[in-house]
């Protein structure tokens, strides 16, 4: 049945998946609980794929469902490499996932200016996560990478990330994120860079941060990955080449990092 396949797929892949896919996975499998009960694998159409993914996007959203029905698809795909399938019987095949609406913001050198302006003036009320977003921006770095970066990590003007989302990767520093880095004060039992109190920054508390630092700067448009492709942009302006960049964010595909430079 589709009940117990779900079961014996989760049980398989999810000690493959990375701490955060992990979480994100979680959610979405609720959903995924709800979809077929009690019917067999092999009984399930492309016609009640479809139905299904309609009411998912009319409930959760088209980005949600998206997630969702990836997940679906990939679950489908290992019950033919099991062989609890005939191959070629994916029930997903065919079925087109929901165009999503790109959300393209550059933040130009005047508003960087203005942002950097307002986290001096709230950086007394909560230094780690101003600094954590200062590294953002002058490293192009994911803030899961950020916030739970450690001080084993830190290699003179190299960062060693251990298990980004790519896998292992090299993050270099210039002189501006070198020198965030070393203004910080180490925390006497944590060995996370960034910390609040007893624990490490949270990328809650640092999200609150930024939303707080960009209505005060009057860029309440901009998303906080939105750091990220202003990184990119901007390298992409001083001419360098895509597989540069490519490196400097942890892509492991060109074609994406050309999207995020905007070219």
């Amino acid at each position: 049945t589709y009940d117990a396949f779900l079961d014996e797929y989760w049980l398989k892949a999810e000690p493959t998946w990375k701490a955060s896919t992990r979480a994100r996975n979680r959610y979405y499998r609720c959903h995924l609980d709800r979809a077929f009960r009690r019917r067999f694998l092999d009984e399930i159409t492309p016609a009640d794929v479809k139905r299904w993914f309609a009411q998912m996007t009319a409930s959760v959203g088209p980005a949600a469902a998206n997630r969702t029905f990836e997940l679906l698809r990939s679950m489908f795909n290992k019950a033919e490499a099991w062989g609890i399938l005939a191959e070629c019987s994916n029930p997903c095949t065919g079925v087109k996932a929901n165009k999503l609406k790109r959300h393209e913001c550059v933040l130009s050198e005047l508003e960087l200016n203005r942002f950097g302006e307002v986290l001096a003036e709230i950086e007394e009320v909560d230094p780690m996560a101003v600094a954590a977003l200062r590294l953002l921006a002058l490293t192009g770095c994911r803030k899961s990478e950020i916030c739970e970066l450690a001080w084993s990590e830190v290699r003179g003007r190299r960062l060693l990330l251990h298990d980004a989302k790519t896998g292992p990767r090299t993050v270099w520093l210039g002189e501006a994120a070198h020198a965030v880095l070393a203004r910080l004060p180490r925390h006497a039992d944590l060995e996370h860079v960034f910390w609040r109190g007893d624990a490490r920054l949270t990328i809650s508390r640092l999200d609150q941060c930024y939303y707080r630092a960009r209505a005060r700067a009057g860029l309440a448009h901009v998303r906080l990955h939105d750091l990220r492709h202003s990184f990119a942009s901007h390298a992409a302006s001083m001419s360098e080449t895509l597989p540069i960049i490519s490196k400097l964010l942890g892509h492991t595909s060109v074609k994406m990092t050309a999207r995020y430079a905007h070219l």
